[in-house]
């Protein structure tokens, strides 16, 4: 199947039809760290005939859909939550009846993807429909909380025996941005209790507007604002570390047996787990790198930004770097087919790092399609290594439609393995990259806009290596008549710096206003027991959206709804239940509303019209693929207005602009043994100057890693940093040769004559010089070479013994160096 470029309609006429879908209003009101945000899809008929529309859009996973209505000439018309089956043959029956119709659903194959039919819009009408939805704020490394309004949907890849039902199997026309015919505006409100620092965004805003003590503000999208990226909104608070409980009221007409019927609690904990020292075992760590055809799209549409493959394959080589001495690993590689690496996991030396890192160099976005679940079923099938519990990061940009079956997979395989998963560039599918780290008890990462992955990805892997926190346990103190009954799924990990959420439903009788309850979180750390406890009022607040009954819903849908084919027959029925009475949209649920109010049916034939989605890369031909039909070999490439394109491949010319050349070979003669490979390092053929790039030149270069088993492959990367790290060995020290001597802007022979006792081993002293040396100058990327620093030093500790001392001060003499002895401290 191929997604066609262009306005294209359904009828098979020439020319392009008009599209009705004229703009999106968002309204978006962030308190704390949840977010009510109410979307207004406006359509207008400006044809001769009644319309059909068929618009699909993105969402993030975790939103919970519970409102749908419709403004249509001025009469207000709310829609009604019903079995998924029985609401798409109402919608038929209506439109067949004349009566105008308006159907919102999920996708068959994944949470993140909506579909909204409009139905019988008589000629001149116009139609106003708003879909509201509540959603937990994801919590950043620094503290901020990230809105995401997902603004793309990329095409994603098709399986040939996919369900033809599915809203990514329809047929969504994609124009260039410039040609677009509908706008998006967005207004937040955002408050706080503890106060509002700063408010930062990935697009222009207008100046945020503070509103009493900077416990609310205001802002606003700036007009112009194109599809070519999600709105992004990172949001500071002062206290963002203070555990919080809210209480909010039931619903006085649900049933008392339902969940609307009670009161329900969340209750936010971020838990101050200390940094310790991994434990003696160690771990098995297996990374699936996504390498379809679609990883060759560039991180974000700027010039000359970074491809997707490139950015995972210079992610692979920190963490090949990083990983620990002793543990086992291995790496797959997956589109249409997949390949590991080693047959089964190695354990890490210097020798298999070097094989791989040989492997990681040839790594191109070759492989088609994406189809994740068989190198997952593989990987799963391998027996597992005593000692070593699994971990396995997973690198794409979830472009799949079986989502739920790789879920499913995932969630079976819980208890032998955890799971972090990275999407990669906007539009990647939040419904995978969460629901797969949600399964497994991992995390999980997205990388969007400039945002670089190294930092992310070296975050999961510091959590992947932390002693594992254990007996965790949450308990309440009520009083006497009270209860508190669970409605999250039990955590099993907490990881250092992430935030627990927990949903509970109060069943009973409620105490006067002015009591007061307890809930303690409890957990052990290397034989040591840690609580948080924080005190609430028991008064339930009064909330007309009813979020936290919204969002505890969501809660639980999330682990019982695994999709129409996946979700077990016994849980199918609960979910249907929960989703009809909370009114939050599932797989098996959608939302309908018919106006039967005309004084006649819609008269003549019905047309029908797709909304196009935006084409990324602004046109340009060439550098973005994505590959549909499974073994087919189709590709989409969109890029001239209207016109066929050509699945052309951009020239290495056209995709760098500058290069530097590390030449590899394995009969190479090294310096010392185990010696890293690299023998030959230049800009371009010629001498590399000892000057630092600044952060933005070095992070616009890429430099050509060549081996001895096959041709150049781009790594894009700073041309002294990445450098620096290739030529570190697996047990964690620098050999002293030409490579790190004109790294550090000076010839072997002057680093041997600075060296400042005899008999000392070069490689001890050229690896207190590598560390000053990244301290010096890539203090701002400490994040990312924090591991592979820590192994140096563990060696340096080893195999330097008492003149270490010595070492450290004639290398910052030498270097010129402020840096503090004691980053060397054990």
């Amino acid at each position: 199947m191929v997604y066609p470029c262009g306005l294209l309609t359904r009828r098979e006429e020439p020319g392009l039809s008009p599209v009705p879908l004229k703009s999106i209003s968002v309204t978006l009101s962030i308190c704390e760290f949840v977010a009510g945000v109410s979307a207004t899809l406006n359509y207008e008929n400006e044809e001769n005939v009644p319309l059909e529309a068929f618009f699909v859009f993105p969402m993030d996973e975790d939103s919970a859909v519970y409102s749908f209505e419709a403004l249509v000439d001025g009469k207000k018309i709310v829609a009604e939550l019903q079995d998924k089956i029985k609401a798409q043959a109402n919608y038929k029956e209506a439109i067949s009846k004349g009566h105008q119709a308006f159907l919102l659903e999920e996708d068959k194959d994944s949470r993140d993807i909506f579909s909204c039919n409009v139905g019988n819009l008589p000629p001149g009408s116009k139609a106003a429909l708003t879909l509201k939805y509540v959603q937990e704020l994801a919590l950043e490394a620094d503290g901020a909380l990230r809105y995401v309004l997902p603004a793309i949907l990329n095409p994603r890849y098709q399986l040939s025996k996919g369900p033809e039902d599915s809203c990514e199997k329809k047929k969504i026309p994609v124009v260039p941005l410039e040609d677009l015919p509908y706008t998006l505006s967005m207004v937040a409100a955002i408050s706080s209790q503890h106060g509002i620092e700063r408010v930062q965004s990935n697009c222009p805003l207008s100046p945020l507007e503070y509103l009493g003590d900077k416990t609310s503000a205001q802002i606003s999208l700036a007009d112009g604002h194109k599809f070519d990226r999600d709105v992004e909104l990172l949001i500071y608070y002062s206290e963002v570390h203070a555990p919080s409980v809210a209480v909010e009221m039931g619903e006085p007409t649900a049933k008392p047996d339902c969940l609307m019927g009670h009161p329900s609690v969340m209750v936010s904990f971020y838990p101050d787990i200390p940094e310790a020292q991994p434990p003696m075992t160690c771990r098995e760590f297996v990374f699936l790198v996504d390498c379809s055809g679609s990883m060759q799209c560039p991180m974000n549409n700027q010039d000359k930004s970074q491809e997707r493959i490139e950015a995972a394959k210079e992610t692979l080589i920190l963490l090949l770097k990083s990983l620990p001495v002793g543990c086992y690993f291995n790496i797959y590689r997956f589109g249409s087919t997949f390949e590991a690496f080693f047959q089964n996991s190695v354990q890490y030396t210097q020798h298999t790092m070097a094989q791989a890192l040989e492997r990681v160099a040839l790594m191109q976005a070759d492989l088609r399609g994406t189809e994740i679940l068989a190198p997952l079923k593989s990987i799963y099938n391998d027996p597992s290594i005593p000692g070593y519990p699994l971990q396995l990061f997973v690198f794409t940009d979830g472009e799949v439609d079986n989502t739920f079956s790789v879920i499913k997979e995932v969630k079976s395989n819980a208890l032998k393995h955890r799971c972090f998963s990275f999407g990669i560039g906007e539009g990647a599918s939040t419904s995978l990259i969460k629901g797969i780290a949600r399964a497994a008890a991992g995390t999980a990462e997205f990388i969007t806009g400039k945002e670089r992955m190294q930092p992310k990805v070296l975050r999961a892997l510091k959590r992947s290596l932390q002693p594992v926190v254990e007996d965790i346990s949450v308990r309440w103190e009520l009083p006497p008549g009270l209860s508190a009954e669970m409605l999250s799924p039990e955590q099993t990990v907490i990881f250092r710096g992430q935030r627990l959420i927990i949903y509970a439903q109060l069943t009973g009788m409620m105490p006067p206003a002015e009591a007061t309850g307890e809930v303690c979180l409890k957990y052990t750390l290397q034989s040591k027991n840690f609580e948080n406890k924080v005190t609430f009022s028991l008064q339930p607040k009064f909330d007309a959206n009813l979020t936290i009954h919204r969002l505890a819903a969501k809660s639980f849908l999330q682990t019982k709804d695994m999709g129409c084919r996946e979700t077990p027959a016994n849980d199918k029925e609960e979910v249907l239940k929960v989703s009809l009475e909370c009114g939050v949209i599932s797989s098996y649920t959608a939302f309908i509303a018919v106006n039967k109010d005309l004084e006649k049916p819609v008269q003549g034939p019905l047309v029908q019209r797709d909304i196009p989605t935006p084409m990324l890369l602004h046109g340009s031909p060439g550098l973005c693929s994505s590959v549909v039909g499974q073994g087919s070999g189709q590709v989409v490439n969109c890029g001239l207005k209207g016109k066929a394109m050509f699945p052309k491949v951009a020239s290495p010319q056209e995709r760098r602009s500058c290069s530097f050349t590390v030449r590899t070979s394995v009969g190479s003669p090294s310096t010392g043994q185990g010696s890293g490979r690299v023998v030959n390092w230049g800009l371009k053929g010629k001498a590399m100057s000892p000057k630092v790039a600044s952060p933005q030149e070095r992070r616009s270069c890429s430099f050509t890693v060549r081996t001895s088993v096959g041709s150049p492959s781009t790594v894009s990367e700073d041309n002294s940093f990445l450098q620096l790290i290739s030529l570190q060995k697996a047990d964690g020290s620098w050999d002293l040769n030409e490579g790190l001597a004109k790294i550090l802007g000076m010839s072997v022979d002057g680093i041997l004559a600075a060296l400042p006792a005899k008999g000392v081993d070069s490689s001890g002293w050229a690896t207190v010089l590598a560390v000053i040396w990244l301290h010096d100058n890539y203090k701002d990327l400490k994040c990312e070479w924090e591991l592979l620093e820590r192994k140096a030093v563990t060696w340096i500790h080893v195999h330097a013994g008492s003149i270490q001392h010595v070492l450290i001060e004639a290398a910052t003499t030498l270097l010129r160096s402020s840096v503090d002895p004691a980053v060397f401290s054990p």
